[in-house]
Order: structure tokens, then sequence, then C-alpha cells
């Protein structure tokens, strides 16, 4: 039962129907018998900056998560980020400081990693695919090249997008080999969907049929879509027999990372003591 000692936790997004954030969380809370509650925020971008104001002097609310299309515009609203979220400019969990500020992180590359390790698929010295630029997309990128990945192709929509995050990680990672959209996935062992594709309302592939034509079932196959869990993408490769990982997944997988940076959760240590 929620009451006036209730702390509240926010995802914010438009859309928000999608986001597995809420149920994982209030399961855990429930469990641990915490007074504590997260809730669906559905807002319009152009209320983000003035949402961010609110939550400064919002007393029982400490912190939020964030999803498309927010990432990058929260990102440039606080007042602090870890270096990790500077270096993508995108956050995906806010926190509020014990002096009022406001800092954001980026774990959606470490949920991404730990999802597709829990596969077995372990990327240092191999080839990817990722299609979308965007916040999740930067973020799934940066912890590819961090873990080695031996060259990584890059696709959007948005050419300048795209051109954005190559030039960000040619900087940062000048050993990875960077590509735009190859003509065939034969020799790719990851591809990832980053993009809004899958959802309703957005193109159900992110990538033209025709390539898709291509795929083997040797690559291991990402969507960060949490709905539907089976996107056309990952029925396509299921269909070729490829290994596939689902948005959910990567999802769960970063739960107690944000759980934890947002005092929401015990850390290992303090769970361990």
């Amino acid at each position: 039962m929620v009451s006036g000692f209730t702390q509240v936790v926010a995802v914010i997004g438009h859309p928000i129907t999608q986001v597995k954030s809420p149920e994982n969380f209030n399961h855990y809370f429930a469990s641990q018998n915490l007074d504590k509650v997260m809730i669906p925020v559905d807002i319009a971008p152009e209320a983000v900056a003035d949402y961010l104001n609110a939550l400064r002097g919002w007393h029982n609310m400490s912190s939020i998560l964030v999803t498309v299309p927010h990432k990058q515009r929260v990102a440039g609203l606080l007042d602090t980020l870890t270096p990790r979220a500077r270096h993508l400019n995108a956050v995906n969990v806010v926190r509020k400081l014990a002096d009022g500020r406001l800092e954001g992180d980026m774990l959606d590359g470490v949920g991404f990693q730990r999802a597709a390790q829990a596969h077995g698929f372990q990327p240092a010295g191999k080839r990817a695919l990722l299609s979308g630029c965007g916040g999740v997309g930067s973020a799934i990128a940066w912890g590819l090249c961090e873990a080695g990945i031996q060259s990584l192709a890059l696709y959007d929509r948005d050419e300048a997008s795209r051109q954005r995050l190559e030039n960000r990680l040619a900087t940062h990672f000048p050993t990875v080999h960077l590509t735009a959209l190859p003509t065939s996935l034969a020799e790719i062992d990851l591809l990832v969907n980053g993009s809004p594709a899958g959802m309703a309302g957005f193109d159900p592939l992110p990538l033209d049929p025709t390539l898709l034509e291509t795929l083997t079932a040797a690559t291991h196959v990402a969507d960060v879509v949490t709905a539907p869990v089976i996107t056309p993408l990952l029925a396509f490769a299921n269909e070729r027999g490829c290994r596939t990982q689902t948005g959910p997944e990567m999802a769960l997988a970063q739960m107690e990372l944000m759980g934890q940076f947002i005092g929401a959760m015990p850390s290992s240590h303090e769970a361990a003591a």
C-alpha cells in the first residue's frame, strides 16, 4: 500500500507502455518488504526540463530511470555525469545527491554485456554490426569497444547520428576497426538492434530484408526492444537458427546495477556484510 512514507522512483519515457522496469523493481521491493514503488511516467520531450527541476524539490522521489527518447536530452540537463555518461552524452539512470545536485550514469552497455555473457558470447576479437546509434546504441557500442571487439559496423537512418558515434569511438578506441553497413552479414559474429525498430509504430525491421537474408546461424542476434519480447528481427533470427538475446534480458541484467546506483538495492559488499 502506497502511503505518505513511501519512497517513489520513476521511469520516464515516451511512450512508456513497453517498459519492464516497474514490474521488475516492484517485485523486488515487495519481496524485500521495502516501502518503495516505481511508477512509469509518459512525458513529452519538451516537458523533461521542467520535470527534472521539479525532481530537485520532490522530497519523496530521489531518483529516476530514463528510457527512449530522453536519454540524451536528460544528460544535457543534469549537474554532473559519470565519466561513461559524459563520453556518451546519454544517461539511463539519475540520482539526487546529498547536496541536491542531479547525477546521471549510462548502464545500458553494461547490461547488454551481462546479458550477452549469460548466453556465452564474448566480444573480444569478434566482428559486430550495430543498427541504431542513439543513446542505447551508443552505450552498447562503447561497451563492445571496451571489451575488445575487433571490428564494428555502424548503421543509423540518421547519418549524422552514425557519424557522431563513429567519431567518438574512433577518438577513444583507435585500434577498433569501424566501418559503415556491410553488403553481407555472413562474416558478422554479433548483430544488435539498438533502435526502436520492432516496437509498435516503428519500422518492423532495423535493416533491409535483403541484407538480413545473408544472416547465418553462427551470428548472435540481440535486440534492445522490450515489447514485443520476440521482435520481428528475433523471430527472423530464430528461423535462421541463430542464438538470440531479448530486450528484457538486457533490462534484467542491469537492474542490480541501476538499483545500486539509485540506492534502492544493496551493493554486493553490503549484501554480504
